[in-house]
């Protein structure tokens, strides 16, 4: 059921209703109306009872054709009223009132679900049917589907429709086309593995994301590689399906709809005129035919495109190869005469043609423009068809490298810009490759390459005459810098970058030399404050000159590496990133640092769940498609802390067995989890020896997190590992560079552990009272002052202590909340809560929506399908409601829920 998990649960909560319920299921053919009643009808309670029937094409003289289909072979149907439905000599009214008695026999008053399957196809007689039935009483849900396109007024159902918005509460289902990371995750499913990329958005845009094509496609090429499918033709029975809505066209249609097809995805009116040979009035009348029979739909003033592309390629399929270069060769032919056409499709129509030169041309031109406008990808397949005849054309691969970049194609990325170093003809050229080189061995994990790359664009500043050229190389050396987290050079040569920039006024080297400075700064304690105020002067003047891609980065950096932002204010630069990397076409930050930037935002509100679900979607949306090059499931890091932090180790240690072997993931980021891992498993020798791993590669990371250092502190802590080995892992995991509350957290935990009570109590208040500490360290430190004051027997104030710290974790979950049940039992707290409000007043409304459906006696897996969230999302969901409702497991949900 991919892309249907919310139309699916709509129409679930509609079967568990006590009262009558009306659906109706809207969506073109292929798009899933079957199948999504198929998966709702196959998870109903086996006491339920379901009756289905079909209408089908030409039914209309048989009446009651759909109960018929419904009750054919089922035991039970009275056979004098079956006889009745039929008899010409009854009246219609006697007619209705049979099959009215036939549903009520088989019913009853029992729960059912009813469907009547295109309803554009069906007798006025069992629309009539539909609509009695939908005025009867009792706990049923009442289903009707039908495609939108093919129901006109003269059908029976358009008047049932109406009426039944008049006279009932409908509930309106329309199944629309797959996105394309639905197109991806329905791919990796029917073929069990990813696929690249471009397969995904080629099969995506060649289908219009209709899943019976889809799996029509690949089911076409069973065997196949499908890289290679999009250069395939059509199968030939999807190819019949598709020609038979233009089988029975007139002449002049039939010339007019050949003609559209040719042109491609985006049609003209006055373009398909010259091209059809046709007057005006003939082509509106041409046109409204093919609206009509739902084969071409009207877009905009006078543009038109074909419903499905595939009919558009059935068509062209049997088009003979002189005819479709004639009238390719006239599109081509109106376009360069009119002027400022698009150079997307005069390059179409010359390559078809065979005027590559006039192609090249539109190509380059096209690119540029397509980059400029956030259209990465087309802007890619331009400059891919342009240098399919001018492989060593410098513009067109600079193109292509920037263009696929921005898409997340890192491995093709690399391979153009190589390239366009490679004919480079000016040394502004080789810097601006460069540039990008670095960015790219950056995310692809080589930060050998990237150490050279950098040396040599320090020796090209070294060579080029003072100017912007060589303002920029020292920009591109700049975010080198802050990309290998060397911040005192970054900044140094942003500083050297600006410099340039104000003395020969290049406003737009200016902002990118800040992007770089700004960013750098906030890496450091010392300069947060300043980076910040740094990347929003940015942000306010790149969105005025529209430089996307320079705001987009800007906004990301912001949001990633600033602490002290409150919610809302990283909620409001978050969805403008997202917004301004959508303009840029920059797919990593539209997407998957967007559902990153959710995450963080629901870590910084204490919302555990709300976190791995932010990340879980973000997955989801990855899920389907294979990159090469680049890092793989970006989510995958932050995933596995925040489930370490929820307790749900099994996960955990799936995370680390799927990245440990993928590129991308050097450094002591694999090794840390590892440990930490080893750690909450209480398997001490294990952690040890992951703890040297940890030891040895922080020793060649130049950045240190104190999160990290404050996790895996925590961690040794549990697993009871010595003092040496503590204050070891403080001076390793920590420096002068990381947020000043994460050292102090570290180290009253360590002076806790050491004894120093007064010492520790101090460093846990400290962090307790800054502001935009997340909640998650602030209850921690609530939690070790208690224990400091327990130790001392101060009961009260630790009491007290206890309850701030209850309020900070209160949708948290894992062992920051074992070690607060802790401390409360040590108060003899656990059975009143402390005077905190407990029981099912603590739940948060999503919380009280999971009890109730635990109560039910739903499994995590039914949770996340009911909930549309994963079942690690749902997992962490019960953990809070059991510890919430003080219950040991599930089966006591129900008995909490109705005592309290």
């Amino acid at each position: 059921m991919i892309g249907r998990d919310r139309e699916l649960r709509r129409l679930r909560r509609l079967v568990r209703s006590a009262e009558p319920q009306v659906a109706i299921v809207a969506g073109e053919p292929g798009i899933g109306k079957t199948r999504l009643i198929t998966e709702l009808l196959a998870g109903l309670p086996a006491d339920r009872v379901v009756l289905v029937g079909h209408a089908e094409p030409g039914s209309l003289s048989r009446p009651y054709e759909v109960l018929l289909d419904a009750v054919d072979g089922r035991a039970g149907v009275d056979a004098d009223r079956l006889d009745a439905l039929g008899d010409a000599a009854r009246s219609p009214v006697e007619r209705l009132h049979a099959g009215v008695d036939i549903v009520c026999d088989l019913v009853g008053d029992r729960p059912a679900v009813l469907v009547f399957e295109d309803l554009h196809w069906a007798d006025s007689e069992s629309t009539a049917l539909f609509e009695r039935i939908a005025d009867l009483p009792g706990p049923r849900l009442l289903v009707g589907t039908y495609r939108p396109e093919e129901l006109t007024s003269r059908d029976p159902a358009a008047a049932l429709l109406d009426r039944l918005e008049r006279r009932h509460t409908v509930t309106h289902v329309g199944l629309e086309r797959f996105t394309e990371s639905d197109t991806a995750a329905l791919l990796a499913a029917a073929t069990g593995s990813p696929l690249p990329f471009r397969t995904v958005v080629a099969l995506h845009q060649r289908t219009g994301g209709n899943p019976f094509f889809l799996e029509e496609l690949v089911r076409g090429f069973e065997g196949a590689n499908l890289e290679e499918v999009d250069d395939q033709p059509l199968p030939w029975s999807l190819a019949e399906i598709l020609r038979r809505q233009v089988d029975e066209l007139d002449e002049r249609t039939q010339r007019v709809v050949e003609a559209a097809a040719v042109l491609g995805h985006r049609v003209p009116f006055d373009l398909l005129a010259t091209v059809a040979e046709v007057g005006e009035d003939e082509l509106i009348g041409a046109l409204r035919d093919l609206v009509a029979r739902g084969v071409m739909v009207e877009t905009g003033d006078d543009d038109f495109t074909f419903r499905h592309a595939l009919v558009r390629e059935a068509i062209t399929g049997r088009l003979l190869g002189r005819q479709r270069r004639r009238l390719h060769e006239a599109a081509l032919e109106a376009l360069l005469s009119g002027g400022g056409s698009d150079p997307a499709m005069v390059a179409h129509h010359a390559r078809v043609a065979g005027r590559y030169d006039d192609m090249v041309t539109a190509a380059r031109t096209g690119a540029a423009l397509y980059l400029s406008i956030g259209s990465s990808y087309q802007a890619l397949r331009l400059a891919e068809m342009g240098l399919d005849e001018a492989p060593d054309d410098a513009g067109l691969l600079a193109s292509a490298a920037q263009a696929a970049w921005l898409v997340g194609l890192i491995h093709d990325a690399s391979g153009y810009a190589q390239r366009w170093r490679s004919h480079a003809t000016t040394d502004a050229e080789d810097a601006e490759a460069l540039f990008l080189m670095i960015r790219l061995a950056h995310e692809s994990q080589a930060p050998d390459e990237m150490e050279a790359l950098t040396r040599e664009l320090e020796r090209l500043v070294e060579r080029v005459p003072r100017g912007p050229d060589q303002a920029r190389a020292m920009t591109a050396i700049a975010q080198s810098a802050m990309l290998r987290d060397r911040i005192e050079e970054a900044v140094t040569w942003s500083d050297r970058a600006l410099a340039l920039a104000d003395e020969l006024d290049l406003p737009r080297v200016r902002l990118a030399a800040l992007v770089e400075k700004g960013t750098a700064l906030t890496f450091g304690w010392s300069g947060i404050e300043e980076g910040k105020a740094l990347l929003l002067e940015v942000v306010e003047e790149t969105e005025k000159l529209g430089e996307w891609v320079l705001a987009a980065r800007a906004l990301h950096n912001l949001v990633q590496e600033v602490p002290d932002i409150t919610p809302a204010e990283h909620t409001e630069l978050l969805e403008r990133m997202r917004i301004d990397a959508e303009r840029a076409g920059f797919e990593s930050l539209a997407v998957a640092s967007y559902y990153q930037g959710l995450a963080r935002i629901a870590v910084q509100q204490g919302d555990l769940a709300g976190a791995i679900d932010a990340l879980e979607q973000g997955r989801d949306r990855e899920r389907g498609y294979q990159y090469r090059g680049g890092r793989a499931d970006s989510h995958a890091i932050f995933l596995a802390g925040l489930y370490l932090e929820a307790g749900e180790l099994d996960h955990v240690a799936g995370i680390i067995e799927a990245v440990r072997p993928l590129p991308g993931y050097s450094g002591a980021v694999v090794p840390s989890l590892a440990f930490h891992l080893a750690c909450r498993r209480d398997e001490p020798e294990v952690a040890a020896r992951r703890l040297d791993e940890v030891f040895e590669a922080v020793a060649d990371q130049a950045w240190r997190s104190g999160s990290q250092a404050h996790d895996l502190v925590s961690a040794a802590l549990h697993v009871g590992l010595p003092l040496t080995t503590l204050t070891r892992m403080r001076d390793e995991l920590l420096d002068g560079n990381v947020l000043e509350y994460y050292r102090d957290l570290v180290d009253a935990q360590i002076a806790e552990a050491s004894g120093d009570l007064d010492t520790a109590f101090t460093g846990y208040r400290t962090v307790s009272e800054v502001s935009y500490a997340p909640p998650s360290a602030i209850g921690t430190a609530h939690v070790g002052m208690a224990r400091c004051l327990l130790a001392g027997g101060d009961r009260e104030q630790a009491i007290g202590q206890v309850r701030a710290a209850a309020a900070a974790l209160d949708r948290w979950a894992g062992w920051r909340v074992a070690q607060l049940a802790q401390v409360r039992a040590r108060l003899g707290l656990a059975g009143d809560n402390d005077g905190a409000v407990s029981g099912p007043a603590a739940l948060t409304q999503r919380e009280r929506e999971v009890a109730l459906l635990v109560a039910d006696g739903m499994t995590n897996a039914e949770l996340a399908r009911r909930l549309y969230i994963s079942p690690k999302t749902a997992a962490v969901h019960v953990s809070s409601i059991l510890r919430k409702l003080e219950v040991a497991s599930r089966t006591e949900v129900a008995g909490a829920l109705a005592t309290r």
